[in-house]
């Protein structure tokens, strides 16, 4: 793990100067935090913040999305802006208004416009404060009428979350909830950062989804987010407050790796064993790829650790132990061959794991180099940190060398082996050894270079062309003294 420089919000200053709120206006404490919302304060502008992959914007001093009720200018909510919490609010369940404006509006100076619409909303019987914390911010839920209107405005692939019913004492008052459990509001505000900083919509997240073992268990996953066009086209979330033994988490990511393992219904058993050896070709049989789409890496859908609370000593320490217990399913193994140093990842969970307070202390936000992938020593973007460079890319150039250099080895092997030419030392051709292993069987001059040979041939041919032309004047020789003998005699007969 990188060393941290994370600012400890535990050990910040603060201003302990709470103003009470008025009326129903969920007011915020006049000193921004720079810690993570589990408290939700007036935070630095997100406007600093950058989106995943877009350029920084420069806004003014002057500028304001949000004036104060001391201003002249008045603004009022508009229907968009109440859609967009009502869709919010049924996802998440429980929220403050920093946390919808972080997730709905990062681009506003502060969160009085999401306040305003809260308070419409409020007035149109569609959500309802359930109670207020002991910052003095309020937490928002849905009313029966709002929940109904949400089935209607979220998408039928989205889930929407239960109905906080309002309940009555013996005496007729309202019951008050149980209080913002603190778990709860991590969860919703690391959906609301990573949102403001361009990974996916809100429409991305799902809470609580089930992930079923065979043998009975369940495995929650606290947040699922698709932002495809961040490039993460799934990644699975916990969230952790630094209250449970590393071994809990250990255990959850175990229960992912067997569940990332489960065969798909009437999956051929052999061909996926068979295709193990193949890489990402085995997820073609496996569960997981018929729920999630594909990763665009190596390996499973990413797993994301989300530590907060504590100090920034007790979070540190508590990511370099579950580094420690959980290596042996996030680190991969190394190719078989000698002189490979690439992993292969394909079946093992990427895990990264960053903090609420080094993320809100980023000017980036979720965009910036907040992310640390188990195995590793530096802190990236959530992009560079799921990237493999160490991986299939790294392997498919080692292969490319190793073949490489077992041509050359080759190649060096069978020019030590060429043969050279007994007369005038020249090695021979390529030709030349090939047409000698080929005729050696009835060929006398194969220790000879081409031009030798065929020096050889050429001499060998004209031998043979005046032998024949000796013969054949001896011949004509023999055949003209036999004629002149035979017209001797004839004439003398006469």
């Amino acid at each position: 793990m990188p060393a941290d420089l994370t600012p400890d919000p535990a050990r910040e200053p603060h201003d302990t100067d709470h103003q009470a709120p008025a009326g129903d206006v969920d007011q915020a404490p006049q000193a921004p935090s720079t810690g993570p919302s589990i408290v939700p304060s007036t935070a630095a502008s997100p406007a600093r913040r950058v989106s995943a992959g877009q350029p920084r914007q420069n806004r003014t001093r002057s500028t304001f999305d949000n004036p104060s009720k001391s201003l002249k200018e008045t603004w009022k909510p508009t229907h968009t802006r109440k859609k967009e919490v009502l869709k919010a609010l049924g996802i998440f369940q429980r929220a403050t208004a920093e946390h919808l404006w972080r997730m709905l509006r990062p681009s506003d100076s502060h969160d009085r416009i999401t306040r305003d619409t809260l308070n419409a909303l409020k007035d149109e019987g569609k959500v309802r404060v359930e109670t207020r914390l002991a910052s003095n911010h309020q937490l928002w839920v849905l009313t029966e009428r709002g929940h109904k209107e949400d089935k209607q405005l979220l998408p039928g692939t989205v889930r929407v979350s239960a109905l906080r019913k309002l309940e009555f004492d013996d005496d007729g008052e309202p019951v008050t909830g149980e209080g913002f459990d603190e778990h709860a509001a991590a969860v919703t505000m690391t959906a609301a950062v990573l949102t403001g900083a361009g990974f996916g919509t809100p429409l991305s997240w799902q809470t609580e989804i089930a992930h079923r073992l065979t043998y009975g268990y369940t495995q929650y996953a606290d947040l699922t987010m698709r932002a495809p066009d961040a490039g993460v086209p799934a990644m699975l979330l916990e969230i952790d407050r630094v209250t449970e033994p590393v071994d809990v988490l250990v255990d959850k990511v175990r229960r992912y790796t067997e569940w990332f393992e489960l065969l798909a219904p009437k999956a051929d058993k052999i061909k996926e064993k068979a295709a193990r050896r193949q890489g990402a070709a085995v997820h073609g049989f496996r569960l997981w790829s018929r729920i999630y789409p594909a990763t665009g890496r190596a390996g499973y859908v990413p797993l994301a650790f989300v530590f907060t609370g504590r100090t920034a000593a007790q979070r540190d320490s508590r990511m370099r132990r579950l580094e420690q217990a959980a290596r042996r399913y996030f680190a991969g193994t190394r190719y078989p061959w000698a002189g490979f140093t690439a992993v292969d990842y394909h079946q093992v969970v990427p895990v990264v794991v960053t903090e609420l307070e080094r993320i809100t202390a980023d000017l980036a936000g979720a965009a910036g180099a907040v992310w640390c992938r188990l195995g590793r020593q530096e802190w990236q973007t959530l992009s560079e940190a799921l990237d493999n460079p160490d991986g299939e890319r790294l392997y498919r150039r080692e292969k490319e060398r190793s073949h490489r250099r077992q041509a050359e080895r080759k190649a060096a092997e069978r020019e030590a082996q060429r043969p050279v030419c007994t007369r005038c030392w020249t090695k021979f051709t390529d030709e030349r050894w090939q047409s000698a292993i080929q005729t050696s069987w009835r060929s006398t001059g194969d220790n000879l270079c081409g031009p030798c040979w065929k020096e050889d041939v050429d001499r060998a041919e004209a031998e043979r062309a005046a032998r024949r032309e000796a013969e054949e004047a001896a011949v004509r020789e023999a055949a003209e003294a036999d004629a002149k003998k035979g017209r001797g005699l004839f004439g003398r007969r006469r």
